[in-house]
C-alpha cells in the first residue's frame, strides 16, 4: 500500500529557515560594506584593553543580576551557588533557540529538580520575564526623557513602520484572545495558567526581599548589559556620550526582541549598529564596538557555558 508523503515545502524547516534570516541579511550587509567591516575589526583590535576587561566585568555582574531576579520570582530560596551557575549556562542554552527559550527551558528545568510544580515554575518564568521587560522598557523611557535628543526614533524606525507594527501587534493579540475564547481546553488552561500566576505574583510581592530581588535584578540586568556597551564604546573612543551609548543599546535591544533569531544573533547585531550611528557614532566604530560587544556577552562565554551546561546536567542539577 502506498503511503503517502506530505508536499515537500511543509517538509522544510521553515521556523528554523526564518531565524536565520535576520544572519544571513547581516553576513549579506558584512560583505557588501567589507572595508567597513574591516576597518571595524582593526578598530577592535586596537581598543583599550582595560575598558574591555570592564564590559566583560559587566556581563559577569548581569548574570548575577539575572540570578537575583529568578530568585525574586519564587517564593521558595533556591540554592544561591546552583542558581548563579544555571544562569550562567542558560545563556548558552539561549544561543540554540530564540526568543529566549533556551534560557527559560534550563530555568524550569533547574526549579523543577528544586521541587517546584510545573505550574508554579511557569507562573515564576512568566513574573520574571514580565518584570525584566517591563524593567528595561522604564529603563529606556526614563533615559529618553532625561536625554530626549540621545535617539531619533523616526531615523532608527520610521513613523509608518511602527504604525505597522502597532496594527500588527493588536490584530495577533486580538486573534489570540479569539481562539483562546473559542476553545474551551485551551481556556481552562489559560485560566488555572493566570490562576497560579497571580497567585504567585502576590505571595512575591507580600515578601519586601522577593519585590526588592525580582524588580531590583531585572532592573539591573538591562541596566549592566548597557554600561557594558559603554565600557566598549570608552575603549574605541567613540565620539558619543556615554548616556546615549546607553540609551542605544536599550532601544535595539527593545527593537531585536521584535524578531526572534537564536541569541539574538542577526537582529541585536544589525539593530544596535543602527542604533549607534543613529545617535552619532560612525559607521566603522559602530562596527567595531558591536563587534567587541557580542564577542565579549555571546561568543567568549559561549563554550564555558556549554561546559557548564553539561556539567550541570551530569550532575542532576538540572
Amino acid at each position: 500500500m502506498a503511503t503517502e508523503t506530505a508536499p515537500r515545502w511543509r517538509r522544510l524547516p521553515l521556523r528554523e529557515i526564518a531565524c536565520l534570516v535576520p544572519v544571513v541579511a547581516v553576513a549579506a550587509w558584512a560583505v557588501w560594506s567589507w572595508p567597513v567591516v574591516e576597518e571595524g575589526v582593526l578598530r577592535m583590535l586596537a581598543a583599550d584593553r582595560s575598558w574591555l576587561v570592564a564590559a566583560a566585568a559587566a556581563t559577569g555582574m548581569a548574570w548575577i543580576a539575572a540570578a537575583f531576579a529568578r530568585q525574586g520570582a519564587v517564593v521558595e530560596r533556591l540554592p544561591p551557588a546552583r542558581l548563579l551557575a544555571t544562569q550562567f549556562a542558560a545563556s548558552s542554552a539561549n544561543h540554540l533557540l530564540p526568543s529566549g527559550l533556551g534560557a527559560g527551558a534550563v530555568n524550569l528545568r533547574f526549579m523543577s529538580v528544586c521541587g517546584l510544580p510545573p505550574a508554579r515554575s511557569s507562573a515564576a518564568l512568566a513574573l520574571y520575564l514580565l518584570a525584566e521587560s517591563v524593567a528595561r522598557v522604564a529603563l529606556l523611557l526614563s533615559l529618553l526623557a532625561a536625554f530626549p535628543h540621545a535617539l531619533r526614533i523616526g531615523h532608527l524606525v520610521p513613523g509608518g513602520a511602527l504604525t505597522s507594527l502597532a496594527m500588527t501587534g493588536g490584530v495577533l493579540l486580538a486573534a489570540a484572545l479569539l481562539v483562546i475564547a473559542a476553545v474551551r481546553p485551551l481556556r481552562r488552561v489559560v485560566r488555572t495558567f493566570l490562576s497560579t500566576a497571580l497567585s504567585e505574583a502576590r505571595s512575591i510581592h507580600a515578601r519586601p526581599a522577593r519585590v526588592l530581588a525580582l524588580w531590583g535584578g531585572s532592573l539591573a540586568f538591562p541596566a549592566l548589559q548597557a554600561l557594558g556597551l559603554v565600557a566598549v564604546g570608552l575603549s574605541l573612543h567613540l565620539p558619543v556620550p556615554a548616556m546615549h551609548v546607553a540609551v542605544a543599546y536599550l532601544a535595539a535591544s527593545v527593537m531585536a526582541a521584535a524578531v526572534p533569531t537564536p541569541g539574538g544573533i542577526g537582529s541585536v547585531d544589525a539593530a544596535l549598529a543602527l542604533a549607534l550611528i543613529t545617535v552619532g557614532a560612525p559607521a566603522a566604530v559602530a562596527t567595531a564596538a558591536v563587534l567587541a560587544f557580542r564577542l565579549i556577552t555571546v561568543w567568549l562565554p559561549l563554550l564555558p557555558g556549554a561546559l557548564m551546561l553539561g556539567a550541570l546536567v551530569r550532575w542532576k542539577v538540572l
